[in-house]
């Protein structure tokens, strides 16, 4: 019979909490997020916190929490709340490495997709623009940001925004439906780690 550890997160440091979320919420799709700034600057980063809403509209949302080193708010979410638009972009195997260099803190201004070598494609309702190197990207209007927490390390806040466009490439959509095989996406684990998506299988829903 299996026994099991019980954990009061009251008890626990903040630390902590984020191990044992990002250890039990897996895999987590990864949000490959541009955004651009009021003055033009243009920013990417990932989150693994992302997810579908809704269909009607098309909303999708992400959870950028505060700056590890100084608990303040990410460039992300400080362009978001200023203009109101992102695009989400998925991340491949393709790119996954360049990904994760955009992940490094670098200083105001700097372009991240300078830094990993990755080509911004203009958007076509939105100002930021996408990865053109993304196998799908998704223009966003911002709806609603929902703030978590007092503000401190190990905050966050819940990013709701509604799709304007969806930009699929052209050999991955067939008949409405996207070929995730084809598509090749990459999910979070815990720690460094990632993960493909292979070896899928069907479970059909009872009627």
């Amino acid at each position: 019979m299996s026994r099991f550890i019980t954990l009061d997160p009251a008890e626990n440091s903040t630390q902590d909490n984020y191990k044992l979320l990002i250890g039990s919420v897996v895999p987590r799709p990864i949000a490959f997020v541009s955004t651009q700034s009021p003055q033009g600057q243009l920013n990417l980063a990932p989150y693994s916190f992302f997810t579908g809403v809704c269909s009607n509209p098309p909303t999708i949302l992400f959870c950028p929490m505060v700056r590890g080193s100084d608990g303040q708010k990410k460039d992300t979410l400080l362009n978001i709340e200023a203009t109101g638009e992102f695009v989400v972009n998925v991340v491949n195997e393709a790119i996954v490495s360049q990904m994760n260099q955009t992940a490094a803190e670098l200083p105001h201004g700097v372009s991240e997709f300078t830094e990993a070598g990755l080509t911004p494609t203009p958007s076509i309702i939105v100002k930021p623009p996408r990865v053109l190197e993304s196998p799908l990207s998704m223009e966003c209007k911002l709806q609603q940001v929902v703030y978590v927490g007092d503000g401190s390390l190990g905050s966050g806040s819940v990013v709701m925004g509604t799709v304007v466009r969806f930009h699929v490439r052209e050999d991955l959509y067939h008949a409405g439906r996207i070929d995730t095989a084809l598509m090749q996406p990459v999910a979070r684990l815990a720690g460094a780690a990632y993960c493909p998506v292979r070896d899928m299988f069907e479970v059909q829903r009872p009627s």
